[in-house]
C-alpha cells in the first residue's frame, strides 16, 4: 500500500477538443488517473505561471529539491495514468517537464490538457493500453515521440558526434523479477521481448564522455534545457540516466533527479566530470523538444 491517499477518477475525452492534430486519442484510450489534489494543483499552477517564453530549464528547475523515489509508477493493479510531482525519478522529471513545456507552447492551461500531454508522452503513440503500451526503454520513447512530432534527436556535426552506439536491449525479458508488473502478468513477457527486438540493431550517433568538455564546439551544440540521455555498456539497456542540460562558466552540468543526493538537483560537478566517475557510462545522446 502507498503511505499517500490516490485519488483516482475516470477521464473521457468526450467535449473535450484534442491536444493537437498530432495526439488525438480515442475514447478508449481515456483510462484511469491516480494523483494527489495536491499535484493538481502544483501543475495547474505553472502553467498559469507560464508564457510562450518559458524554457524547459525553467520549468526543470521548479522541481529543485523533490525527493528522488523511484517506481512511482509501480502502484497499482492495472495500469493508469499516474501523476505525481512530489516524487520523482529521473525519467518521470523529464516526462513532467516536456509535458509542462507542451501545454505551455500551446496555450493549453488546464489539467486535462496536462493529462492529455503526459499521456502522450510516456504511452506509445499516446495510447495507455495496459504495461507493455508504456515505453520502458529511452530509445523507443525518442522513436515514438519524434514520430509524433514532439522532439528531435540531435545528432550532428560530427565532431562532437563521433561516437555511435547500436541498441541491444533485453534487460527487461532477460530480469521479469526486477519488475512487478511482469512477475504479475507474465503473460506480457514476450510482447516486452518483441519490443526489444524490434529496437535491438539500430544505430545513433552520440558524444563520447571524452568530449563532455567546456569547448565552442560543445557549447554551440547543446543547449541549456535539452533533454541529455546517457549512453551506457551495461548488458541489456541503451540509456542510463536521464537529465536537463545547464550551461555555467565550468562548462556544461546536469539537472537530474538524482539517486545519489536524493532528490531533483542541479549536479554540483561539471557533467565531464560525472561521466567520469561512472565507468558504464559511454557519453550522451541530445534530444530537443520541438
Amino acid at each position: 500500500m502507498s503511505l499517500f491517499k490516490y485519488h483516482k477518477m475516470t477521464m473521457w475525452l468526450k467535449g473535450l477538443l484534442p491536444f493537437s492534430l498530432l495526439i488525438f486519442l480515442p475514447l478508449t484510450a481515456m483510462a484511469q488517473t491516480t494523483y494527489q489534489s495536491v499535484d493538481s494543483i502544483k501543475i495547474c499552477k505553472l502553467l498559469r505561471q507560464s508564457d510562450r517564453k518559458t524554457t524547459m530549464l525553467w520549468i526543470a528547475r521548479q522541481f529543485m529539491g523533490v525527493p528522488y523515489v523511484a517506481h512511482t509508477l509501480e502502484i497499482n493493479n492495472e495500469e493508469q495514468l499516474v501523476v505525481n510531482t512530489r516524487q520523482l525519478d529521473c525519467t518521470t522529471l523529464v516526462e513532467t517537464v516536456t509535458a509542462l513545456k507542451l501545454c505551455i507552447d500551446q496555450d493549453k492551461r488546464t489539467w486535462n490538457d496536462y493529462l492529455m500531454a503526459l499521456r502522450s508522452l510516456r504511452y506509445r503513440q499516446g495510447v495507455l493500453d495496459g504495461y507493455p503500451s508504456r515505453l520502458h526503454y529511452f530509445t523507443d520513447w525518442i522513436i515514438d515521440k519524434q514520430l509524433m512530432g514532439f522532439v528531435t534527436e540531435v545528432q550532428q556535426p560530427n565532431p562532437p558526434f563521433s561516437a555511435v552506439q547500436k541498441i541491444a536491449v533485453s534487460y527487461m525479458s532477460e530480469h521479469p523479477q526486477a519488475y512487478q508488473a511482469l512477475k504479475s502478468h507474465p503473460e506480457f513477457v514476450p510482447v516486452i521481448r518483441q519490443q526489444e527486438k524490434a529496437l535491438t540493431g539500430k544505430t545513433y550517433r552520440y558524444i563520447p564522455k571524452s568530449a563532455v568538455r567546456n569547448t565552442k564546439l560543445l557549447r554551440q551544440t547543446v543547449k541549456d534545457g535539452d533533454i541529455i540521455a546517457i549512453t551506457c555498456n551495461k548488458r541489456g539497456l541503451d540509456i542510463a540516466h536521464l537529465g536537463f542540460a545547464v550551461w555555467r562558466n565550468d562548462g556544461l552540468h546536469l539537472l537530474n533527479a538524482s539517486q545519489l543526493h536524493k532528490k531533483v538537483v542541479e549536479e554540483p560537478m561539471t557533467l565531464y566530470r560525472y561521466l567520469q566517475k561512472h565507468p558504464t557510462f559511454t557519453g550522451i545522446r541530445i534530444i530537443r523538444i520541438k
